[in-house]
């Protein structure tokens, strides 16, 4: 069965699709839309994104999962009130944030706005797509924390996980090949939680998700 994950970067989006629970392929797009045109007929797309977007307050995805990564938890940003994340402007998002909602969001968490939406479009269109978690993810797969993906111990280290399950790299990925590595191994390892939801073998946080306002599940899938 085919399934999708992905990752954002700087170019877009990199897609790693399974076969079968095997590598299939590896493309960048530019945005979301043009993934879900590329893989319609994906059984599963999951994506390293924050989808459930809470009206107040924190996510308990977001707060659960920091507690489970424990040394890593700074990878899990606080997703921000889908109000906040609707003002054009950082210090004004923060702003009101601090104003209605008791509490500051972080730049990094506020650059990701531009890919929350976009998901979050597709979603209000029509698309499928389940949130996941890279550093979740190989947790659960190596039972232990690993290196920072940003070194050469830890890069090797996810390689060495995906290769457990059965996913081995292609050394040419050919247009893809210009994505930072992390980014690579962070849309395999997303699909191959696309490959457990498919497979009724993926677990979530919460485990009994709460949706948002708009229907979506605040859940981080692994």
């Amino acid at each position: 069965m085919h399934v999708v994950g992905l990752d954002g970067w700087r170019g877009g989006w990199i897609a790693v699709s399974l076969e079968d629970g095997r590598f299939r392929s590896a493309e960048v797009f530019e945005s979301a839309s043009h993934v879900l045109d590329a893989h319609s007929a994906a059984a599963v797309i999951a994506a390293d994104i924050p989808i459930g977007l809470p009206s107040t307050g924190r996510r308990r995805a977001d707060v659960m999962a920091r507690a489970r990564l424990g040394a890593r938890r700074s990878s899990v940003f606080f997703c921000p009130p889908r109000g906040v994340l609707e003002i054009d402007t950082y210090a004004a998002a923060n702003a009101l944030a601090k104003e209605k909602h008791n509490f500051g969001i972080s730049k990094q968490s506020y650059m990701l706005r531009p890919k929350i939406l976009e998901v979050d479009g597709a979603i209000a269109a029509g698309a499928v797509i389940y949130e996941s978690h890279p550093e979740l993810a190989f947790q659960a797969i190596s039972g232990s924390e690993l290196p920072s993906k940003k070194t050469y111990a830890g890069q090797r280290a996810r390689e060495a996980a995906l290769r457990s399950v059965g996913i081995e790299l292609p050394d040419d990925l050919g247009p893809a090949g210009v994505v930072p590595v992390d980014d690579v191994l962070d849309a395999a390892v997303v699909a191959y939680v696309a490959h457990r939801i498919d497979r009724g073998g993926a677990d979530s946080l919460p485990s009994r998700p709460p949706l948002d306002a708009h229907g979506r599940q605040m859940a981080i899938w692994f």
